[in-house]
């Protein structure tokens, strides 16, 4: 299944059971950002946009941007 196969599929039709659970899969930021994605990716069985934390099934999307998940998650907590 390629990629855009993967990101279009509805997240309440995945059986969490199927998911690699998150606490599992370890980044090693020394590595090169593109390094990083590519072990990430390969850590989640080839599915980056879904993942499972404890029993929940979780699906993320990405951004090409150098904002960091840090600088916009303190951006959202402002706003609150």
């Amino acid at each position: 299944m390629s990629l855009q196969q993967i990101r279009e599929i509805d997240i309440r039709t995945v059986d969490p059971q199927t998911l690699v659970d998150i606490n599992s899969v370890s980044v090693d930021m020394d590595m090169p950002k593109q390094h990083r994605m590519i072990d990430m990716a390969k850590q989640m069985g080839g599915n980056p946009y879904f993942f499972r934390s404890g029993k929940l099934a979780v699906e993320v999307s990405y951004a090409d941007t150098s904002i960091s998940f840090d600088e916009r998650m303190e951006s959202y907590l402002r706003t609150l």
